[in-house]
């Protein structure tokens, strides 16, 4: 009995080093992005009026998105216009990066369209996701429904048939 004790807390320090070493690699390997998201989070200017109203329109939308769940054309709407947002941010972000001079303080759109794929896409892509777990839920929901009433009808049949 001894023998199995020993080996099991072998074992478990075995596994706790691993663990610790593990936590250590992913904080070591995660820490280079957490600083590049903290350096293009504090190079924003979160001030400007562009950016409150881009930030207002998403929380709009996102407010929109949830109050009308159960309205389903009214979701597929805003999904097709969610992902056509996303799909023109890169003609979008050409036109920006032409004309930035004209309402921003600091030319935020580079050619690889980062800035815009974060502040534009991102929170659009959200949105978009929202409405197709929403929509997969209520069709889940619907096809329980069905069979529910699907399985009513058999019954119904089958006592008629009886009778």
């Amino acid at each position: 009995m001894e023998e199995i004790r020993s080996a099991m807390e072998q074992q478990m320090d075995l596994m706790s080093d691993l663990i610790q070493k593990l936590s250590g690699d992913l904080r070591t390997g995660l820490q280079p992005a957490y600083e590049n998201f903290m350096g293009f989070f504090h190079a924003i200017d979160w001030k400007e009026p562009w950016i409150m109203g881009l930030m207002a329109f998403h929380s709009l939308v996102l407010i929109v998105t949830l109050i009308s769940r159960r309205h389903f054309n009214f979701h597929m709407f805003l999904f097709l216009l969610a992902l056509g947002g996303v799909y023109y941010a890169e003609s979008l972000n050409r036109v920006l990066r032409k004309n930035w001079k004209s309402f921003s303080t600091q030319n935020y759109f580079d050619p690889q369209g980062a800035f815009l794929s974060v502040l534009w896409s991102g929170p659009l892509l959200v949105i978009a996701m929202i409405i197709l777990i929403n929509t997969l839920l209520s069709l889940c929901y619907l096809i329980v429904k069905w069979k529910r009433a699907e399985l009513r009808h058999r019954a119904r049949v089958a006592r008629s048939k009886q009778e």
